[in-house]
């Protein structure tokens, strides 16, 4: 018995360590790219713990930017250490309980729709909150199998050399995270990357699922309600009474990358459309009490270098007096338009931000603290 059960561990160590380093690398990197991306996650997760647990969750939030980061780094740091044997009592133990603190989350997002897409892996790939859940279930296995034999693997690497890969991992982690926060995203998976026309993204390609959607009928009979399909109505009798008719979606099909872009003016109307028409230079502002302002100067410069040769348009979530007054004491000379903040955080990681659409394509994207000059836009846009 002891000798099959030493042979499976053996077939089962080399799987669980590959499996488990490649996973926790894989995805740490990936949110490594964003991190802000995964601020943002955390945001909706701690608010939604806020509403259903306790309001001391919503403390973190104004944290969750530095907490992501730490999260993202451990969650690569724990892959190498796995994949080299580092100190396993304790990578298997801080691994065991991430694996159950990542399952209870996804878990609950899954029962309770409460958060539709983990962030597990960025924007790079989604996952509903059921495939995030079972995939949790599935690394909960192999950790547990790491945990339970943690006393018996021995470091692939000496002593020095296994700290010095872990320090310099850690090291090269926070470096590239702090680069991608001041920046922008190394690599961008999103649908308001550069090159992507945002009309063509807010469409549905050619042959993509359709909602599957059953004719349901609402009768009540004996004071209680009944969900009826036309097969059913057959069975019915002068007993019951009609209620209502509704179309039921029993399977979600394909949706548009984007779904929820809209602009409008300071009157409340819907100017969406008007964004999409010839040369826009996008300044997003938004949070304006949230907002870097050192680079500002910078910023209203571009504005007056391409004022006529492109539209200016600032794009903000914050209350009309708000973005007035920051408008006026920043000698901002465009005018401001209205927009998710949700939708702004995702077209551009960066706040204040700039982005540059030409009919509706994305031409150029920058971070506040790289503004291009009027040079290189006009180059963009055609225009000398």
């Amino acid at each position: 018995m002891m000798t099959l059960l030493y042979r499976i561990k053996k077939v089962i160590d080399p799987i669980a360590r590959i499996l488990v380093g490649g996973v926790f690398i894989f995805s740490g990197l990936i949110k490594l790219n964003d991190p802000v991306g995964t601020e943002i996650k955390l945001e909706e997760y701690f608010e939604v713990f806020a509403a259903d647990f306790h309001p001391l969750f919503s403390k973190f939030i104004p944290y969750a930017l530095e907490i992501g980061l730490l999260l993202v780094v451990l969650e690569v740091v724990l892959g190498v250490a796995v994949l080299i044997h580092y100190r396993m009592k304790l990578t298997t133990s801080v691994l065991l309980s991430l694996i159950v603190f990542f399952t209870f989350l996804t878990g609950y997002s899954a029962i309770y729709n409460k958060v539709t897409d983990c962030g597990c892996f960025g924007d790079a790939i989604k996952l509903t909150p059921w495939q995030s859940f079972y995939k949790d279930l599935v690394l909960l296995v192999f950790i547990l199998h790491l945990f339970f034999y943690r006393k018996t693997y021995t470091p692939l690497l000496r002593t020095f050399e296994g700290h010095a890969i872990i320090a310099a991992v850690t090291a090269v982690c926070f470096f590239l995270g702090i680069y991608a926060i001041r920046h922008l995203p190394f690599f961008d998976f999103r649908p308001y990357k550069i090159g992507n026309n945002i009309p063509e993204q807010m469409k549905l390609p050619p042959g993509a699922k359709q909602d599957s959607v059953v004719m349901t009928f609402i009768y009540r009979k004996d004071g209680k309600t009944l969900e009826l399909t036309l097969k059913d109505l057959s069975q019915i009798d002068s007993t019951y009474e009609f209620v209502d008719r509704v179309d039921k979606v029993v399977r979600v099909g394909d949706r548009p990358r984007i779904t929820d872009y809209s602009v409008t003016d300071v009157h409340g109307n819907d100017v969406t459309q008007q964004t999409f028409e010839g040369a826009k230079l996008l300044i997003i502002i938004q949070n304006v009490h949230h907002a870097a302002t050192h680079n500002i100067p910078r910023i209203r410069n571009l504005i007056k270098a391409v004022e006529g040769k492109a539209e200016i348009m600032i794009l903000t979530s914050s209350p009309e007096a708000d973005m007035e007054m920051f408008r006026h004491a920043h000698q901002l000379a465009a005018p401001f338009y209205f927009a998710d903040a949700t939708v702004l955080k995702t077209i551009i990681r960066s706040n204040p931000g700039i982005t540059l659409w030409v009919n509706g394509t994305v031409k150029g994207m920058w971070h506040h603290n790289d503004t291009p000059d009027a040079d290189e836009v006009l180059q963009l846009i055609g225009k000398p």
